[in-house]
C-alpha cells in the first residue's frame, strides 16, 4: 500500500467544506461530519482508555472495538457502505455476557467513576452514547447501516460492564447513587 498522506494539510475546507470518501463536500456542521467527528472523539477516549493499566482481554478487545469504530468512519465517509455485519454485534454481546457473569446484579443506578480506567470507560461511554445520538439524527435524513446503530448501543452497555468490571478486578465496589 502507497502513502496514504503525503501531505497533511490540504487548504480545502479553509471555507468551512470538507470532501467525503466519494468527493462529494459538505459543510463541515453536516451531520454526516458531526457522526464522523463523534466517532472519531469515541475512538480517542478508546484509546486513552487503552493506555491505562487493565486486564490484557478488556485492553485486546478495545484495541478491536478501536478498528471498528474505524470501519464506523469509513462507512459514514462513503454514504452507502455497509461495513458493520451482525457478527460483530454478536461479539459484543459475547464480550458482555462473559464479563457481566463476573458482577452482582445491580439493585440501583451507579455514579460514574473509582478508579482512573473505570472513570475513562464511563467517559467513553456517555460519548458512544452521543455518537449513537449523531447517527440517529443523520439516519433522519440519510439512510445508514441499522447494524451500526445496534453496535453503538451494545458497545455503549459494554463499556459500562466493562467499568463496573476494571473496579471490581480492582477492588473498588460500585458507588449507588443515592436520592437526595
Amino acid at each position: 500500500m502507497g502513502n496514504r498522506l503525503t501531505k497533511i494539510y490540504t487548504r480545502t475546507g479553509d471555507q468551512g467544506t470538507t470532501g467525503l470518501g466519494d468527493g462529494v463536500r459538505v459543510d463541515k456542521d453536516h451531520a454526516r461530519i458531526e457522526a464522523i467527528g463523534t466517532v472519531d472523539e469515541l475512538n480517542c477516549a478508546l484509546g486513552q482508555l487503552v493506555a491505562h493499566d487493565l486486564p490484557d482481554t478488556i485492553a485486546g478487545d478495545l484495541i478491536l472495538i478501536q478498528h471498528s469504530l474505524f470501519d464506523i468512519g469509513g462507512e459514514l465517509s462513503l454514504p452507502g457502505t455497509n461495513l458493520i455485519a451482525d457478527e460483530r454485534v454478536a461479539r459484543l454481546e459475547t464480550i458482555l455476557d462473559t464479563l457481566n457473569a463476573e458482577l452482582s446484579p445491580l439493585r440501583e443506578f451507579i455514579l460514574p467513576g473509582g478508579t482512573p480506567a473505570a472513570a475513562a470507560c464511563h467517559a467513553a461511554r456517555a460519548l458512544c452514547r452521543r455518537a449513537e445520538r449523531r447517527l440517529i439524527t443523520l439516519n433522519k435524513s440519510e439512510s445508514i447501516n441499522g447494524v451500526t446503530l445496534r453496535y453503538l448501543n451494545r458497545l455503549s452497555d459494554l463499556l459500562f460492564v466493562m467499568a463496573r468490571c476494571i473496579n471490581k478486578r480492582a477492588g473498588r465496589k460500585d458507588v449507588l447513587w443515592e436520592r437526595h
